[in-house]
């Protein structure tokens, strides 16, 4: 079981919820600009995270601009294929979004399922 971590920042971007493979897989990812203590707005950090199964629909509530704060488990996995060296894919996988922009967003939702595995017959041949 990995574990949780939180962060919150600034809605840059949302992706579309996309379907891999043909067990019905879906996966959604987003990007925040992180705000909030220890953030230099000279610098700014932003990072990728993603909505997994059931999950993908709470960005549905979220526009562009919005400060959320986001919780999520940190995973990873190893990936060789195709006689290719070795890969590791590190992934951010929220599990829970609050919105901390007045009047937009909202709702809490309950603590996450295991997330953590990838189904064992999801494999397209593509290494994330």
């Amino acid at each position: 079981m990995s574990k949780s971590f939180e962060v919150q920042g600034v809605v840059h971007s949302i992706g579309e919820t996309t379907e891999y493979g043909q067990n019905g897989f879906t996966k959604r990812e987003f990007v925040l600009k992180l705000t909030g203590e220890g953030e230099n707005s000279d610098y700014p950090n932003y990072i990728a995270l993603e909505l997994i199964k059931d999950k993908c629909a709470l960005m549905d509530q979220y526009q562009i601009g919005d400060e959320i704060s986001t919780q999520f488990n940190l995973n990873g996995r190893l990936w060789t294929g195709n006689d290719r060296p070795e890969k590791c894919f590190t992934s951010l996988q929220a599990w829970r979004i609050e919105s901390l922009s007045s009047g937009s967003g909202g709702g809490q939702e309950p603590p996450p399922g295991d997330y953590s595995q990838i189904p064992p017959d999801f494999d397209d041949d593509i290494p994330f």
